[in-house]
């Protein structure tokens, strides 16, 4: 009976130790408990700082605040193209039918195209890249708050890949200048823009790198200016034409170009420094066309190599292989084989950063350059000039003087009625080369050398490129539609 009585005893104790013990060990299995730390709290982002102190100021909530609102979408319109590849006999059928014969000449559909543009001005200025709206019919602007308005292209400038557009609006936001001198490698910089038609998208990324030259855009003579920033903010098919920005919010870029296999961001992106962009900016809303200021100079860049060959003290810079006659280098006494090291005071070491820091300019702006020759360090100041040799201020329908001939750009109508792309036509004409060729009055100059001139810029640049002591084939028509071709002793 003791045995008995002492089994059913240790039954129930076990019972209740084993009760005991599951509950304690369910306890600490499941419940976490937390000792809350007064000295750690949540960050609190201040909208209105502009402090880009790292990492107080890495703030990106407050750059896409405040810049967000002044860029804006783009939407063109591109008119459609025929279909066929044409028909040796289709002149004669249409003669025949009328206007009902449309033999493989179908008009295809509207082409249309979007992109991004950022606002300047209160009264509805907007940047956006050159090939976002170039050949377009119809152009328009959706802003940020989603009001749609019709724009008018103000002015283009292919060589550097920027255009002005104008929307009929007032009290807009925009957004202001910086100085993309002062960008530093490494340092945040934010693109925002319109990628996929995703309106008001915002990346970040760091400046790889400054004055790099992509070999991307073209133009005959040469003019065309790449000194973009390299940086790593994700940038895709809608965002050109769009803002970078730095950390105070401030446009120290527009974003222009990726480098991809495969059409979309794959880790570089390319945009045109704010120094050029604002120079740019003003010249189309002031004038119409980009005061271009010119040294008149062929370069290249200094390398090892190249350094080695012509004793130079120095692994940067530019190396000036050629001067133009009359050009503001030649007459600042600039010599072949000096190199440029310094445009006021700016360090230049490739031919972007020289090309920009003088497409910043105006023609008639003086600028002291820095140069070696012959192992020594030297200084003097140019006088720049515009691509007509003069230092006046290019007009949108230019004048131009050489040798007896004075020429001017084709009126609109002119074009249209002789089917012309473009031509600089002679207005006046007294003794010299070109009088003495037969040409008269009226002619319209429209190729020198199978060369192609499409104004009096044109005429102008293609002539300063000529060889010296070589015949010069040139060709043109006259107002009443007779062609002519002349041959002149250079």
């Amino acid at each position: 009976m003791k045995n008995f009585l002492f089994a059913i005893l240790f039954s129930i104790i076990g019972g209740f130790t084993a009760i005991g013990g599951y509950n304690l060990w369910e306890n600490k299995s499941n419940v976490i408990a937390i000792d809350y730390n007064d000295k750690i709290k949540l960050a609190n982002y201040i909208f209105d700082t502009t402090d880009v102190i790292v990492p107080k100021g890495l703030n990106f909530i407050y750059t896409a605040k405040v810049t967000t609102p002044s860029v804006v979408h783009i939407r063109t319109t591109y008119e459609g193209r025929n279909s066929g590849t044409g028909n040796p006999f289709g002149d004669v059928f249409r003669d025949f039918f009328g206007e009902r014969y449309d033999y493989r000449e179908r008009e295809m559909p509207k082409r249309r195209g979007t992109g991004s543009g950022v606002i300047m001005s209160k009264n509805g200025y907007i940047i956006t890249n050159n090939h976002v709206v170039e050949n377009a019919s119809e152009v328009e602007v959706l802003l940020n708050d989603n009001r749609t308005f019709k724009a008018t292209i103000e002015g283009t400038d292919p060589t550097t890949d920027l255009a002005i557009l104008k929307i009929e609006a007032d009290d807009l936001p925009t957004i202001r200048f910086g100085n993309s001198d002062n960008l530093e490698i490494g340092e945040w910089v934010l693109a925002v823009g319109s990628p996929f038609e995703f309106r008001s998208t915002v990346t970040a990324g760091i400046v790889s790198a400054k004055a790099r030259n992509i070999g991307i855009l073209r133009d005959k003579n040469n003019l065309q200016i790449e000194a973009f920033i390299q940086h790593q903010a994700p940038v895709n098919p809608g965002n050109s034409g769009g803002a970078l920005v730095n950390l105070e919010g401030k446009l120290v870029g527009i974003n222009s170009a990726i480098a991809t296999p495969t059409g979309t961001f794959a880790g570089y992106s390319f945009a045109i420094p704010s120094t050029l962009v604002k120079k740019v900016y003003r010249d189309l809303v002031e004038f119409g066309v980009v005061q271009r200021a010119l040294l008149g100079i062929t370069i290249q860049d200094v390398t090892a190599e190249i350094a080695k060959e012509n004793d130079i003290p120095v692994l940067f810079g530019v190396l000036i292989s050629g001067v133009n006659d009359g050009s503001s280098a030649f007459e600042a006494g600039l010599e072949k084989g000096d190199v440029i090291t310094e445009i006021n005071d700016v360090k230049i070491k490739n031919v972007s950063n020289l090309q920009e820091q003088i497409a910043i300019n105006r023609p008639g702006d003086k600028v002291e350059v820095t140069y070696i020759r012959d192992g020594k360090t030297k200084r003097i100041i140019a006088t720049l000039k515009n691509t007509l040799g003069t230092t006046d201020v290019v007009a949108s329908n230019n004048n131009f003087s050489f040798d007896g001939a004075q020429f001017s750009d084709l009126s609109k109508e002119l074009k249209e009625k002789l089917d012309l792309e473009g031509g600089a036509q002679v207005i006046n004409i007294e003794k010299g080369k070109w009088k003495n060729t037969g040409i008269t009055k009226g002619f319209i100059v429209t190729s020198i050398n199978k060369r192609a001139i499409s104004d009096v810029e044109d005429l102008s640049t293609t002539l300063s490129q000529l060889p010296k002591d070589d015949g010069v084939l040139v060709e043109g028509m006259y107002p009443n539609g007779i062609k002519a071709y002349y041959g002149i002793g250079w």
